[in-house]
């Protein structure tokens, strides 16, 4: 086959959970003797037109210079290129700001949409914002000849709203194999003596709600947050909880094992998660070894299941800030055969490869 993949800022992933999947399923169907073409940014550090195996091509993106508007620029660009090109596939990764171009895409091409989360819901959007996600969304519906929900929540939303068919595919991990205690000194913390929180600080991923149970607990045990804080929501947070000499801001991590190391580690970690499909940090949660404390939603329960412990607000953080990872070690080991047995990349992959080829056929 010969496939497009749009919608990231580029491989190799120096940016989000869209440019890691793109990284590792392109990579998997060029060794599998595809033909395959991710779309970069014009500003992506790596400038080279083959990366393992995968053709690379830059598109101009002024994102950089005029803000949110340029990602409208830079899928026009993309769409405008892979309009010329002889693709049997376009996989399109999200929609909000590519689906305004639906149209413009080669009839000759299947376009296989990833939906995504539902982008409309996140609180930090305006209400116009909002709506015009909603709206963004139908035309993504209405321009795909196939849709993928990488969570069974999504998976029964479009159902439910569209009454369209999508293919359920999950996102991916590898199961974290070499720890090393040496990295805890950098951050000044002990084994199973911190508890951990990685996650964009935005307000449907229940930041607050956490660190106010954190607060009520008068807990001794250092809390680290990790996430970009140079926000306004961010710098209300760091305010708010300044007085408290257990809540460390980290800011952003970006070090892999470094991250993996911390969840490892942790004594209990929390996933406020409340918007989207599968969040690639729940399941390298999983596959670090971590017991998962997770808001109480469906997305985040149809992969947990019954192996994390749920919250609804803080005083239920307050209860399950007493408990240890060692009595719960049964919950922590479900969930790394959970990768091992559904959520591995090679897995994922494969389920994409065999996807896509149904696609061409039909």
């Amino acid at each position: 086959m010969k496939i497009a993949i749009l919608g990231t800022r580029g491989i190799p992933n120096n940016h989000g959970g869209f440019e890691q999947f793109a990284e590792f399923l392109s990579e998997f169907l060029a060794k599998k003797g595809h033909d395959v073409y991710v779309y970069n940014s014009h500003t992506h550090p790596y400038q080279k037109k083959v990366w393992n195996g995968v053709n690379i091509i830059h598109r101009y993106d002024p994102e950089d210079r005029i803000g949110t508007v340029g990602q409208f620029i830079y899928d026009f660009n993309c769409i405008i290129n892979i309009r010329k090109s002889n693709y049997d596939i376009v996989l399109q990764l999200g929609y909000t700001s590519s689906s305004v171009w639906g149209k413009l895409l080669n009839n000759k091409s299947i376009i296989v949409t990833n939906m995504d989360g539902l982008e409309w819901k996140r609180s930090k959007y305006s209400k116009p914002v909002q709506k015009f996600l909603k709206y963004a969304e139908r035309l993504a519906i209405k321009t795909s000849d196939f849709l993928v929900a990488d969570s069974k929540g999504i998976q029964s939303y479009l159902k439910d709203k569209y009454h369209k068919p999508s293919e359920y595919i999950a996102y991916g991990a590898n199961v974290f194999i070499k720890p090393s205690k040496n990295i805890l000194k950098e951050y000044n913390v002990i084994k199973q003596n911190y508890n951990l929180l990685i996650a964009r600080l935005e307000p449907e991923n229940n930041i607050e709600t956490i660190l106010d149970g954190v607060e009520k607990s008068k807990n001794s045990t250092p809390f680290l947050v990790i996430g970009k804080h140079e926000t306004k929501y961010g710098r209300y947070l760091i305010n708010k909880f300044k007085n408290n000499d257990n809540i460390r801001f980290l800011g952003g991590i970006y070090n892999q094992d470094h991250l993996n190391n911390l969840r490892y580690f942790s004594n209990l970690y929390f996933h406020g998660h409340s918007v989207g499909g599968t969040n690639p940090s729940l399941l390298e949660a999983m596959a670090s070894n971590a017991l998962i404390v997770a808001n109480e939603n469906i997305f985040n329960k149809s992969i947990l299941g019954n192996d994390a412990l749920y919250f609804n607000n803080a005083i239920e953080i307050v209860e399950h800030l007493s408990k240890h990872k060692d009595d719960y070690l049964d919950l922590v080991e479900n969930n790394i055969n959970k990768i091992f047995d559904q959520y591995a990349w090679n897995i994922i992959n494969s389920q994409y490869e065999k996807f896509l080829k149904r696609c061409l056929k039909n």
